[in-house]
């Protein structure tokens, strides 16, 4: 099983379900909050080789973070990978926009400068300026936008512009997320569980959700969830090769 966003080391008990998920999944993209959780993650937690850590800014804490800002354009240098960053536009991060878009817009001008990232984006209540941030740069890299939750108007707009989806088991609690789920491009969707902040039936989603993905995915895509597991499969394994971490797969 693969997990391409997931918080593994805000889980309660974090360095066992570190564990766990570095023997169940093949491969798991924790994603960080801020550029020095980072460096304090990949210091307690250590090496996996199925595991890969990466330096963020998170969007709803930009405000609080914003000094780190340069500690995390120097952390991009080392890695081919970045996650998380973005926007929030909702109510209760919106007096802050400014700010976060001053950072995002460092973070996408600094990866196409080095030629190129991936990254894993929040972008809740911010689609189109995430999109036109990342037009403005078009050496960028690649987009996997996390839990995507805009309109069908903007979803098409991401996916004309090449971008990946991330979506995990949460996504199908609501109608509205069924229903871009069902739309996202077939080849460009890839399993995430975004625990632990991502909950169903009241409990965080687990690194190993891919199956659960697959079996609530499969009867709005039409497929049997065999058929729908091979397709985040290989499309998990796709994106490994272009982040450039295809040794985990």
């Amino acid at each position: 099983m693969m997990d391409f966003h997931c918080h593994l080391d805000l889980y309660p008990g974090a360095r066992d379900v570190y564990k766990e998920a570095s023997e169940r999944n093949s491969f798991t993209w924790l994603v960080t909050t801020s550029p020095k959780a980072f460096s304090a993650t990949s210091r307690v937690l250590g090496a996996s080789p199925t595991v890969l850590i990466t330096p963020g800014l998170h969007p709803e804490i930009a405000h609080e973070r914003a000094s780190e800002l340069g500690l995390l354009l120097q952390q991009i240098e080392a890695t081919r990978t970045v996650g998380e960053v973005g926007l929030d536009g909702s109510p209760r991060y919106r007096q802050h926009y400014e700010v976060q878009r001053r950072i995002f817009n460092a973070v996408v001008r600094r990866c196409a400068e080095l030629g190129g990232r991936t990254l894993s984006i929040h972008s809740r209540r911010a689609v189109r300026d995430v999109l036109a941030e990342l037009t403005q740069h078009p050496g960028y890299g690649t987009a996997v936008l996390h839990w995507f939750s805009g309109t069908i108007p903007e979803l098409k707009a991401a996916d004309a512009q090449g971008c990946w989806f991330s979506i995990g088991p949460a996504m199908f609690e609501s109608a509205s997320g069924r229903s871009l789920a069902e739309k996202m491009p077939r080849d460009r969707v890839v399993p995430e569980s975004d625990g632990p902040f991502a909950k169903t039936d009241g409990a965080p989603v687990m690194p190993w959700s891919a199956d659960e993905t697959a079996r609530r995915l499969s009867p709005l895509w039409g497929l049997s969830q065999e058929e729908t597991a091979e397709t985040l499969t290989s499309n998990g394994k796709r994106l490994l090769q272009v982040m450039g971490v295809d040794r985990l797969a």
